[in-house]
């Protein structure tokens, strides 16, 4: 009896946490029991609406220094990001590149920079970037600003 007793004071707790309550139940403020619709998927935000901000972009670029320098002909980690604006992806003298990067076919515009800092693996799958990317699309557009600024 007593394990019954358990079972259904588990089974009742779980139910419980399960439903959240009638606030979250699914139904819109009526009540009327017709389904919630469900809230819309944010738009992407398109780097040409936004204005980058350097100086955040340079604070921001303090992470990258780990493995990226903005010195010409200097490579650490990563490739140096001199002058990337315009510059065919992986081409970088001196650095080994993974194979998926060197055929990707990618020229550096901002826009691709854009979507590449937003998800390195999206762009160019393979890439040996291990960077998760930035999902704040005004900070991509700042650290593109300061790449635009320091490495002219």
């Amino acid at each position: 009896m007593r394990t019954h007793s358990l079972f259904a004071l588990l089974a009742f707790a779980s139910l419980a946490a399960c439903s959240g309550g009638a606030e979250k139940s699914g139904t819109d403020a009526t009540d009327s029991g017709t389904p919630a619709a469900p809230a819309p998927a944010a738009a992407p935000v398109a780097y040409a609406s936004l204005t980058g901000d350097a100086a955040k972009g340079e604070t921001v670029f303090n992470q990258c220094k780990i493995c990226h320098t903005l010195e010409e002909g200097r490579n650490l980690l990563g490739p140096s990001l001199h002058a990337i604006i315009g510059r065919k992806a992986g081409s970088v003298p001196g650095f080994a590149y993974s194979p998926a990067n060197k055929a990707s076919g990618v020229t550096w515009t901002d826009e691709e920079i854009f979507r590449f800092l937003e998800s390195p693996q999206a762009l160019i799958p393979g890439t040996k970037m291990s960077f998760g990317g930035i999902a704040d699309a005004q900070t991509r557009a700042d650290v593109i600003a300061y790449l635009k600024t320091a490495s002219q």
